[in-house]
């Protein structure tokens, strides 16, 4: 009896010691995009000669996070799902159009009219994804095409101008950052204090397990598309403060700088548990500080991209759930 008992303590402090270290690895994981911005941004400030801190520079950081920040918001919605968007930067293309075209009747129906356009264009996402059953990357890519294309023919002949007041008035970087952290202190509520953010992550993990637990799983994923869609509209009004119009290339690869961001900011690619707000703001600003400070050293678009590249496999490798590996949905 007393060995039994002693196997008994021996099995139960392994599992403890089991757990711990389980424990310690997920923590571990959960900070290293912390530590990976710090790296980056350390690295720079040695390599700028501390250029890249200065406040001019931090400013034009922070003025290329609006945009980026507020779109990813709807893709972040997506991939927790384990679902992929990479229609976002056309669309976000298509929606300018229609912000800066509708800005010359009112500021309030050029807004309302991105926002539409893009809840529109998540709605035809969600319908071929959800309804058809055709793999997300499928549906989103085809649709990345045929934005691109509706973009470059409506602005042939000339850039889709906005109203003056765009770049006027409203192109204020207080109120521009401002309206992001609205933004982002919104979702985060919603995605943390309602049940929006552990359905999101429970149709990731598992979308059998998600229905038996009483989740609409089809209904939840037709509204989320919708509503990325809904939110890149509004990003889209952003861009057009921003640029003041649009052209061929509106939204360009806009696609990949917000899963770069998201990836770097940990994001798992396939969704699940380990989601976390957080992904979002340390992403993007890890990304605009990596962009920012390859172009203060004097890198070219090339190597830029390679750099980066190989920068995003080195994240993706260390975010990527190897336990619970599954075929993006």
């Amino acid at each position: 009896m007393s060995d039994i008992n002693n196997s008994a303590v021996m099995a139960n402090a392994m599992g403890e010691k089991g757990k711990g270290g389980l424990l310690t690895k997920v923590n571990f994981r959960s900070i290293l995009p912390l530590i990976g911005f710090a790296l980056i941004l350390l690295f720079f400030a040695v390599a700028t000669q501390g250029k890249i801190v200065q406040m001019k520079n931090l400013r034009l950081i922070l003025n290329s996070t609006y945009v980026l920040m507020i779109s990813a918001i709807g893709v972040f919605m997506i991939m927790s799902m384990g679902s992929l968007d990479f229609s976002q930067g056309s669309m976000i293309g298509v929606c300018c159009i229609v912000v800066c075209t509708l800005s010359h009747v009112s500021p309030v129906l050029s807004v309302v009219g991105g926002i539409l356009t893009g809840a529109v264009i998540g709605a035809v996402n969600a319908y071929f994804h959800v309804r058809r059953q055709i793999a997300s990357f499928i549906v989103t890519i085809c649709m990345m095409f045929l934005l691109r294309g509706i973009v470059a023919f409506l602005t042939t002949n000339a850039p889709a101008q906005g109203a003056g007041y765009l770049q006027g008035s409203l192109n204020n970087p207080t109120l521009l950052l401002t309206i992001t952290v609205v933004c982002l202190a919104v979702f985060y509520v919603v995605f943390n204090f309602t049940p929006l953010g552990s359905n999101l992550k429970a149709i990731g993990a598992s979308q059998t397990a998600a229905r038996f637990a009483g989740i609409k799983v089809q209904k939840t994923k037709t509204l989320v598309y919708i509503a990325a869609g809904a939110i890149t509209g509004f990003a889209a009004f952003i861009l057009a403060i921003r640029n003041g119009s649009v052209t061929a290339t509106g939204g360009n690869m806009m696609e990949t700088q917000i899963m770069l961001a998201l990836v770097l900011g940990g994001l798992p690619i396939s969704g699940g548990a380990k989601v976390r707000f957080s992904n979002i703001v340390v992403g993007v600003l890890t990304y605009c500080i990596l962009d920012r400070g390859l172009s203060m050293m004097g890198f070219e678009a090339a190597p830029k991209q390679l750099i980066m590249g190989v920068v995003f496999l080195v994240f993706l490798a260390l975010f990527s759930d190897r336990d619970s590996n599954q075929v993006i949905k």
